[in-house]
């Protein structure tokens, strides 16, 4: 438990001076830092298709892509298939779960599909597939579910 404890607290010199520098980063950063690179393909009315070049920036300890950019790639481009549908808001998230398939490797070439699966007043549902470009094999299937906020007439 103790050696748990100690790799998750990690708190040395150099970690402080990482989480300094990481502080002083421009808002939204992370959106940059996990999307830079992306490729849009498609774009219509409810439904959007990217590609990525999977860059070593997200790669996990495997040498694959990191779950955590998965779901930030379902997040955000999910997210834009809802703007395509005329909101004024893109909303915020009320549930976001993927499944893991199979895994993309370093300079391998993802597609990023996404279609709005609902579009009501106050709710949202997309759909976001990551598959290989090469034979179109899953990688993740997300589905993220947003409230669209809605202005006060106050």
């Amino acid at each position: 438990m103790e050696k748990i404890k100690t790799q998750l607290e990690k708190h040395n010199d150099d970690d402080r001076k990482v989480a300094s520098a990481i502080d002083g980063l421009p808002l939204r950063f992370y959106e940059h830092f996990v999307m830079a690179g992306l490729r849009v393909d498609l774009i219509e009315p409810g439904r959007i298709v990217c590609t990525l070049k999977v860059p070593a920036r997200l790669l996990n300890n495997n040498n694959s892509l990191h779950g955590g950019a998965s779901a930030s790639l379902v997040d955000c481009i999910g997210s834009a298939a809802i703007a395509t549908m005329g909101s004024t808001t893109t909303g915020v998230s009320l549930e976001i779960s993927l499944s893991y398939l199979d895994a993309a490797y370093l300079d391998e070439e993802i597609e990023i599909e996404s279609k709005v699966l609902r579009m009501g007043r106050s709710i949202a549902v997309v759909n976001v597939g990551l598959r290989r470009k090469d034979n179109g094999k899953i990688i993740v299937e997300g589905r993220h579910t947003k409230y669209l906020a809605i202005s006060s007439k106050l």
